[in-house]
């Protein structure tokens, strides 16, 4: 339905009654063929490709806020696919790939721009590792170009390129990386999975999980009641530790705060995604103007969204010391998101010991621009209790038998020496 701006405006002072809702509203049914724990974006495009792709449509995704209320909402919005590692490489290449053709596929527009990233490099030994990585692109088919000073100079005159403590010598170039807009994408899924049967159950807790005497789960306890399933995903991003110790599991993560800041709005400056090889800061500009970034975790356990001020300090100093423009500008806001980070930097996408349990964490940094992907996989998973080829390494238990995929999720490190 097209709207004028009369009627825009005639329905905000209507409190919107016209206006119909973009997803159903539904009470729990007894029972489902899939429940899926977590409404972000990965739970959301996990129901969203088992019912597209796997023809799986009993399925409920349970979420104890509003849809999109955690990590999709609490991130800088970047897509990538710069890894070098087996087990990464071709994962996050097939997200770019779904990236590129998303809003095609659930008709919704999530503002996919590709704008291209630049991971900034300040050593000799930092170049040969990212023309390694750059190299490792190339293998599998991705894009990848590898600048010098001047080339990066030209592209972004605005960096510190003259009395910096790291001399920036050049960049990792991806032209297809870029960004999105992430509430756009909850909603996009949310809508083609409604669309296709899925019931999303919003402002539903899960409370416990009930197993049988033999240990398989039979479904979940939740402030809405018991809910039974045949299987049970929990893709339930910092709050996994929690989820999965309510059916007997200890899991190899740990959940930080990972902050984020806007400035306010400016006219076009930068117009990629820049990571800082010296440290650990990203930045792009938004549609309307503000300066997005972030920088490290707060290097402490905790499942709040929010951070501290020593954090903020640490990431300012660092924007400062590579932009020093931005000591100019003004932060509007604030957020924060709790990672839920492994052991060696990879997600987990994977079957449990537990028959009918399967687990999607363990995304570091690396969360927002593997959506897709993690969907996609996540599907596929328990449509056929088998993991996609993509995803074969990112195993629950590779930490057990020596397996680690050890690639840390941030993408740039700092190799100074």
């Amino acid at each position: 339905m097209r709207y004028s701006a009369l009627s825009i405006v005639r329905e905000a002072f209507s409190g919107n009654r016209n206006w119909k809702p973009a997803w159903r509203e539904p009470e729990p049914k007894p029972h489902y063929d899939v429940i899926i724990v977590g409404g972000g974006g990965h739970g959301l495009a996990t129901a969203y490709y088992l019912a597209k792709e796997f023809g799986v449509t009993n399925v409920a995704v349970i979420e104890k806020g509003y849809l999109g209320s955690g990590n999709i909402g609490r991130n800088t919005t970047i897509i990538r696919s710069n890894y070098m590692l087996e087990g990464n490489e071709p994962f996050y290449e097939l997200s770019m790939t779904l990236w590129e053709g998303l809003e095609q596929d659930f008709n919704f527009n999530a503002m996919v721009s590709q704008r291209g990233i630049v991971n900034l490099f300040h050593s000799d030994g930092q170049r040969d590792s990212y023309a390694r990585r750059g190299n490792a692109m190339k293998i599998h088919g991705v894009d990848a170009e590898l600048l010098d000073r001047e080339q990066v100079r030209k592209m972004m005159p605005y960096l510190n390129f003259e009395h910096a403590r790291f001399p920036i010598l050049g960049g990792l170039h991806q032209k297809r990386a870029g960004t999105a807009r992430h509430d756009a994408v909850a909603w996009g899924y949310a809508r083609g999975a409604d669309s296709r049967g899925v019931d999303l159950i919003q402002h539903c807790e899960v409370t416990g999980i009930r197993r049988d005497a033999d240990g398989h789960v039979l479904g979940v306890e939740t402030t809405k009641g018991f809910i039974g399933c045949g299987k049970l995903a929990l893709a339930t991003a910092g709050n996994t530790s929690l989820t999965g110790r309510m059916a007997g599991l200890e899991l190899p993560i740990e959940s930080h705060v990972l902050q984020a800041f806007v400035s306010e709005g400016v006219k076009p400056v930068i117009d990629n995604v820049i990571t800082y090889g010296a440290g650990h800061f990203y930045i792009s500009q938004s549609d309307k103007g503000g300066l997005v970034f972030g920088a490290d975790i707060d290097y402490y356990s905790s499942y709040a969204q929010r951070g501290n001020l020593a954090t903020v300090e640490h990431t300012i100093e660092e924007g400062v010391s590579l932009i020093p423009g931005l000591s100019r500008l003004r932060v509007l806001r604030a957020w924060g998101g709790v990672m839920d980070m492994s052991m060696d930097g990879s997600p987990i996408i994977d079957k449990t010991p537990i028959d009918n349990l399967y687990l999607n964490c363990g995304w570091c940094y690396g969360g927002f621009k593997a959506t897709p992907a993690s969907g996609f996989c996540f599907a596929h998973l328990i449509a056929r209790n088998e993991p996609h080829h993509v995803a074969r390494l990112l195993r629950l238990d590779r930490f057990r038998r020596g397996f680690a995929v050890d690639e840390g999720g941030k993408g740039p490190q700092p190799n100074l020496h």
